[in-house]
């Protein structure tokens, strides 16, 4: 993972952002925060969001992909599924939503679809990430809609969960791999 920013604590490094909001962002990261270990508790890539309107919570979603058998369940989706419900439509202006993992094109896409104005990222993905790693999907000026960026916040607990999430998962792949090249018989 990519950590040009540990965290935006700091009004040098984003000027235009106040110190109440940047207080407000590592708030609502650390309930995305919850939100991706949810989805570790379930054994799926621990990535989570939640998107805020008017200082409150009116969406939440993890990673699902798994459990629910559907390329479809990311984090952001089902989090602009709840929060369209919420809110009684499919237009989340005014709303800030707020991802552990830069959102892929996917959900980039959903993200300028539903008018979202703004996204805090937690930790930039240099493999999949469409807000300005490998494309810049939410700022597009080709598109009716472009939504502000804010990445870095609380950049270094969202890259640990997902570093150990993958460690833990490559451990156990090799121990089941180890295990099925033993011949029968030699425990």
């Amino acid at each position: 993972m990519d950590n040009r920013k540990e965290d935006i604590s700091s009004s040098a490094v984003f000027p235009e952002i106040s110190a109440e909001q940047q207080k407000l962002d590592r708030r609502f990261m650390r309930a995305a925060l919850t939100q991706a270990k949810k989805a570790l508790d379930k054994g799926e890539v621990p990535i989570g969001c939640v998107i805020v309107y008017e200082g409150r919570i009116i969406g939440r979603g993890y990673n699902r992909r798994n459990t629910d058998r559907t390329t479809i369940a990311h984090a952001e989706i089902n989090a602009i599924k709840k929060a369209s419900r919420v809110i009684g439509d499919w237009r989340l202006e005014g709303c800030t939503l707020y991802c552990t993992l830069e959102p892929c094109q996917m959900c980039a896409g959903a993200i300028v679809q539903a008018r979202i104005d703004r996204v805090v990222i937690g930790t930039l993905s240099p493999k999949a990430g469409c807000a300005g790693t490998l494309l810049n999907i939410l700022q597009n000026p080709d598109f009716n809609h472009q939504a502000q960026i804010t990445d870095g916040v609380m950049a270094g607990e969202c890259s640990e969960l997902l570093s150990r999430f993958f460690k833990e998962l490559r451990r156990l792949n090799k121990l089941k791999k180890t295990s099925s090249e033993m011949p029968a018989g030699s425990d």
